[in-house]
């Protein structure tokens, strides 16, 4: 089997600074669905530097493989913790590689109590963690805002299910959940993509260390 295609994905820009070994830092890019969290990604690959590792959704990993999507409470319960097991160890071994300034996470762990079938308390046992702890190992988190379907919502992404009411929902049930980490950043839907794209770029580039952010300046 070709694993080839596994390899991780990288910000291409070529890094002013030299450092061979990163004290990593995990910064989440969350949104709900049609907020343009992909779009971004592919502008940031592009134009950021390459110590900035890109984490790939894992709910698209889970789904993309074939992990059954019921209605059922247990079935979604199943799928939040499959996701969220995905989402540990791939943020787990970006960490303990030591070779990129951020890990950029397209969602972090908390993102599931946004799809959560039961409470909150159900879900954190279900993680063996808490917020709390989860908000210590995430440095930032940026959150685009999902646009209404006047400002552009679509269903252009094959796993994107939700209405344009439902995925309303679904990001403010995102912000409740990351309002309170001390270096939040929200986002807003904007006229002009670009802008908003341009907008979190900026914040991306803030969190870089100084050596790498020399690069940008």
């Amino acid at each position: 089997m070709d694993l080839s295609v596994n390899k991780p994905s990288v910000c291409e820009r070529d890094c002013i600074c030299k450092t061979m070994v990163h004290q990593t830092k995990l910064v989440v890019l969350t949104g709900g669905p049609g907020a343009g969290k992909t779009a971004v990604l592919e502008i940031a690959r592009k134009q950021l530097c390459n110590h900035i590792a890109i984490l790939p959704e894992a709910a698209s990993i889970v789904f993309g493989g074939g992990f059954w999507r019921l209605e059922s409470n247990s079935a979604r319960q199943a799928a939040q913790k499959a996701i969220m097991h995905v989402q540990q160890e791939m943020e787990n071994l970006v960490l303990g590689e030591h070779q990129w300034a951020l890990g950029l996470c397209d969602r972090g762990v908390p993102d599931g109590l946004a799809y959560w079938p039961d409470d909150d308390e159900s879900f954190w046992q279900a993680t063996g963690t808490t917020l709390a702890e989860t908000y210590d190992k995430y440095y930032s988190v940026i959150h685009l805002r999902t646009p209404s379907e006047d400002q552009g919502y679509n269903h252009q992404n094959p796993i994107r299910i939700e209405t344009a009411h439902q995925a309303a929902q679904i990001d403010e049930k995102i912000h409740a959940v990351w309002s309170n980490h001390p270096r939040y950043r929200m986002v807003d839907s904007m006229a002009e993509f670009i802008t908003k794209a341009e907008k979190t770029l900026s914040y991306l580039i803030e969190d870089l260390p100084e050596c790498c952010r020399s690069s940008f300046q």
